[in-house]
């Protein structure tokens, strides 16, 4: 499943999804990239609006139906509401393949920065948008979404502050619709701010920010608007809306189904659904290659998977270097080559960076004090006094047996998860796997600590340090995204220093310097960048595998060609 970071990065539990069938077999007859080459192009059959059909419905296979439309609510961070929400909320940049970013001309004639220091930002709102109770995008919602997010008022329930609480005061310019947004803290990747942005109204209270929008989005502001949410037939759709001002979509209507991980493939066949992600699951990609009217598509995209460890006093995993110790006896290369050996034609890369993946030039692998060396973590746990009684360590006459917890139905988690089990046995830890229902697994789980580890996908974006905040501030007031409740003071001033850096060069640095510190806390281990591979439906155009251009995604032009 994936989640994101900040209000930026997202959380997916290992993703698989599909697609229907037209045309001929696929083309891709052998395996797929490793995450070798740079960051740059999608692979998403491009096509001009005059070839592609109008109307027509596209379905969408998704893990679960949002648990919050508020995305800035601690539960609200799932990737698969974010992909709904985007389809009717305001994003203000487009993020493209090549992870750069631009102004989304639907909402914005345009934003820059107006004084460097103190750093003041002048947005211009286009004078069409509007939301759908009729009132005009304005200055009025970006103060709100600001007070609600900046973390002064506690019973906010946010799943990050990161950014906001930088901004000094949001003040109306000219008219309601310019903007002043003036920082009392530099604070560098700004373009990740207000996006999706939401109307006034639900940041009037707490209780509205926390609980209004459990249900549905009240007031939408996009291409599409809510058509039908149906909680038992577990789908969403979503249908043009009439009252948008820009290009019109060439799709009538989205429908986001709830499918069960093994049963995409044959969702995809049977006509139910028209594209899933492949992930990294060898089932589903051999299913695709033999569908026929079904292409895989390929791009380096901001996704990985890894292991949340949990540092909460409540944990057994609460000291650093007993987390430390246990990476050192778990063997990413031997999950990455069981996981996507099968997939790849070269060698599966493993990522050594919480922040910077494979393909950026600013990557750097940070991992060495983490890395797997089997006697060296037999030797740190007899070094913490956890010593081997028969096949399980005790310290204190306790059993170190860790609890894993992950989403189900999940082949891939669940073959990650007896992995890890396999590999730490060896140096005398238990692992016992929890598995828990796909739907309750982050709210019930992830969200509030209740693991002494765990497994998903962060879906990263093209401002990482920022988004990467939430994950690895420690903050005694909120956990934001920082599931494991692990950090330090130093950690947290290095962040800082990164977020308010404006020299692109020196900020990595910074990032790179905090990366370091956060593989001496034990705090998550990556495991290995996904190939980015979908299966789609041979005639859907300008979709596929989009790369970093999933924030949002381009909803105006995908469609059918036949």
């Amino acid at each position: 499943m994936s989640r994101r970071t900040k209000v930026g990065v997202t959380a997916l539990v290992a993703v698989a999804l599909t697609l229907t069938a037209c045309g001929g077999p696929s083309k891709t007859d052998s395996g797929l990239k490793g995450s070798e080459g740079q960051v740059g192009q999608a692979d998403i059959n491009p096509q001009d609006a005059s070839k592609v059909k109008d109307g027509g419905e596209f379905r969408w296979p998704v893990d679960q139906l949002p648990d919050n439309w508020n995305y800035n609510q601690l539960d609200g961070t799932n990737a698969d509401g974010r992909r709904m929400i985007d389809t009717m909320m305001p994003n203000l940049y487009k993020q493209l393949a090549d992870s750069t970013i631009e102004i989304n001309k639907d909402y914005l004639d345009d934003a820059k920065v107006a004084s460097s220091d103190p750093q003041v930002l002048e947005f211009k709102i286009n004078s069409k948008a509007k939301w759908s109770d009729g009132t005009a995008l304005s200055w009025a919602d970006f103060e709100a979404m600001w007070k609600s997010l900046n973390g002064t008022d506690k019973a906010y329930e946010v799943a990050g502050t990161t950014g906001y609480e930088d901004i000094e005061k949001v003040e109306k310019g000219a008219t309601d619709q310019d903007v002043k947004v003036t920082f009392k803290k530099k604070f560098a990747e700004w373009k990740g701010l207000f996006s999706p942005l939401y109307p006034k109204a639900m940041s009037s209270s707490a209780e509205e920010f926390n609980k209004g929008w459990a249900d549905t989005p009240k007031i939408t502001a996009g291409p599409f608007k809510i058509g039908n949410i149906d909680r038992t037939g577990k789908l969403v759709t979503v249908v043009r809306d009439d009252a948008w001002w820009g290009p019109k979509p060439k799709l009538d209507k989205i429908t986001f189904r709830q499918v069960d991980r093994p049963a995409v493939a044959d969702a995809l066949a049977n006509g139910q659904i028209d594209w899933f992600d492949i992930g990294s699951s060898i089932d589903n990609f051999t299913r695709a290659k033999s569908m026929q009217g079904v292409t895989i598509r390929q791009a380096i995209s901001p996704d990985y998977s890894h292991i949340t460890f949990n540092g909460a006093d409540s944990s057994i995993l609460k000291d650093p270097k007993l987390r430390v110790a246990l990476m050192r006896g778990i063997d990413t290369k031997v999950i990455t080559r069981a996981l996507l050996g099968q997939m790849l034609k070269g060698d599966a890369q493993v990522t050594g960076n919480h922040f910077f993946l494979l393909g950026t030039k600013e990557y750097k692998d940070n991992s060495s004090i983490a890395s797997f060396d089997k006697e060296a973590a037999k030797k740190q746990l007899d070094e913490l006094g956890w010593k081997l009684e028969g096949e399980t360590r005790k310290k204190d006459g306790k059993d170190l047996t860790v609890r894993y917890v992950i989403p189900t139905p999940n082949p891939v988690s669940d073959q990650i998860a007896k992995l890890v089990q396999s590999q730490l046995k060896e140096v005398g830890a238990k692992v016992d796997i929890q598995a828990v229902p796909s739907t309750d697994f982050f709210k019930q789980y992830v969200n509030v600590g209740n693991f002494d580890m765990t497994g998903f996908r962060w879906l990263a974006s093209a401002t990482p340090i920022s988004d990467g905040k939430g994950i690895y501030y420690l903050d005694p007031a909120s956990t934001n995204q920082n599931y494991g409740r692990i950090g330090s003071e130093e950690v947290n001033k290095l962040l800082d220093q990164a977020n308010g850096e404006l020299d692109d060069t020196k900020r990595a640095a910074l990032a790179n310097e905090a990366d370091k510190k956060i593989w001496e806390l034990g705090h998550q281990l990556p495991i290995y960048q996904l190939p980015g591979a979908v299966a789609v439906k041979s005639n859907v155009a300008n979709f596929g595998a989009v790369a970093y251009a999933n924030r949002p995604y381009d909803y105006i032009t995908m469609g059918f060609t036949s």
